[in-house]
């Protein structure tokens, strides 16, 4: 017979896990794992430790969806990662169960929605990218000067870092490194 393992999670200290804690135990969950952590930080204790214990066949169960993941992309990366394993999803919330049909249904409307908006946006970045260069505007960073370069290059010779160099011009450190780089092997 499956476990029920719940998930709970909020974000500070100052917030309280007794009332989703009590929901899970009401819910039949034998084992509650616990996050003190925000959405936004997806290294999750808790949750790693959850999946590590869990066995195929095993439910994980929430209070709401939104305490597996802060979007829809962690949400349904949980869910593969859960499904891959043989673990299935209870949302108590949202009534939503992964182990029957209509759950999985859900779960993958939810996914194909999420494709249809990360295509949308490709779209929209292309077609803004190909108005721009039509109108003549050079897209990317605007090449660095060579008088800038120069300055660069004396002041790094100096003994100034190339951090410090890159932040006193206001050229990215990358960049700065990245034209050293081509100087000293043009020099060989």
């Amino acid at each position: 017979m499956p476990d029920i393992l719940g998930y709970a999670r909020v974000s500070t200290r100052t917030q309280d896990l007794e009332a989703q804690k009590k929901r899970l135990n009401e819910s039949g969950a034998i084992r509650i794992f616990e996050d003190v952590i925000s959405g936004r930080n997806f290294d999750r204790p808790g949750l790693t430790a959850l999946i590590d214990y869990a066995r195929p066949g095993d439910v994980v169960c929430v209070v709401r969806l939104d305490r597996l993941g802060r979007s829809l992309k962690e949400l349904l990366e949980t869910v593969e990662l859960l499904k891959k394993s043989q673990i299935d999803l209870l949302s108590l919330e949202e009534k939503i169960d992964t182990s029957s049909a209509a759950g999985e249904l859900v779960f993958h409307v939810f996914g194909a929605i999420a494709h249809f908006e990360r295509r949308l946006i490709a779209e929209r970045t292309r077609d803004g990218i190909e108005v721009a260069r039509s109108k003549g505007k050079q897209l990317g960073r605007p090449p660095l000067s060579n008088e800038k370069l120069d300055a660069a290059f004396k002041l790094i010779q100096a003994g100034t870092s190339a951090t410090e160099v890159a932040k006193q011009l206001g050229i990215g450190r990358s960049t700065l490194y990245r034209e050293l780089q081509k100087r000293n092997e043009g020099m060989k």
